[in-house]
């Protein structure tokens, strides 16, 4: 979907994959992650290209969260469509295309995020309940000394997406959590935000001056009691949260 956040005029994308991701290229269009492999998409959104499919050892494989760092590097992860078993994994996609795995064993890869300094990448892992951090290698794309950032206590749901917002502050949504939490760069948890669904799957920063914050929500597996609860379920939503983020750079391919 295309949305115009002012005018609320929006536009539907039928596609032949499952999309878990898109990001915008330098040259038009994007690049995605499918239920297929790793995809180009054209600007009017139609027309994927599918042009690597690292996984196919893994038919059952999806992936999932992706985004780029600041060089326009698309890092991509996979996830096991049961989420039950360590074989997902995180991927760095270069200008020319080449794909790289950069860290197996993953159960469900998720929100990504890279710290305003370049020195710290945060990825998590769904599966695990837990948000890494590592060390970010800017000018080789590598990364290093993987950490456990947060983990989140299951009474509180599972981490999904993230952000980092212009201070340094890591956002995250949560599956089951009905929250998104906002935690300083040394993991301690500086502010929730409480939401009227369950499943919030993920944050970014929009608007003119960055400072609107747009939640992704699901209602997937949901029972029609739990959504009679919480009818607003797989709505978009825009957050005042008092924070402002940094524009996305799109993939240098």
């Amino acid at each position: 979907m295309r949305i115009d956040p002012q005018t609320g005029a929006r536009q539907v994308f039928p596609q032949d994959y499952e999309f878990g991701c898109i990001a915008k290229r330098s040259d038009g269009g994007f690049i995605g992650g499918t239920n297929e492999g790793l995809a180009f998409i054209g600007s009017d959104l139609t027309a994927p290209e599918i042009f690597s499919s690292p996984e196919a050892c893994h038919p059952t494989n999806r992936f999932n969260d992706g985004k780029c760092d600041s060089r326009g590097r698309f890092w991509v992860g996979s996830t096991d469509i049961n989420e039950a078993e360590p074989i997902g994994a995180l991927y760095r996609v270069t200008g020319s295309g080449d794909v790289t795995c950069m860290l197996p064993g993953v159960i469900v890869s998720n929100g990504l995020g890279w710290s305003p300094d370049d020195k710290t990448m945060y990825f998590t892992d769904s599966g695990h309940g837990i948000i890494y951090a590592f060390d970010f290698d800017i000018d080789a794309g590598e990364i290093h000394n993987k950490r456990m950032f947060a983990q989140v206590d299951e009474a509180d749901g599972m981490p999904d997406g993230l952000t980092v917002d212009a201070e340094g502050f890591v956002w995250g949504a949560h599956w089951d959590g009905w929250r998104i939490t906002r935690y300083d760069p040394d993991g301690r948890i500086d502010r929730i935000i409480s939401l009227p669904v369950p499943n919030v799957t993920s944050v970014t920063f929009g608007g003119e001056n960055l400072d609107q914050m747009f939640v992704t929500t699901a209602r997937l597996g949901m029972t029609e009691s739990q959504i009679k609860d919480a009818p607003l379920s797989g709505g978009l939503f825009v957050v005042d949260a008092g924070a402002t983020g940094r524009p996305d750079t799109p993939y240098q391919g």
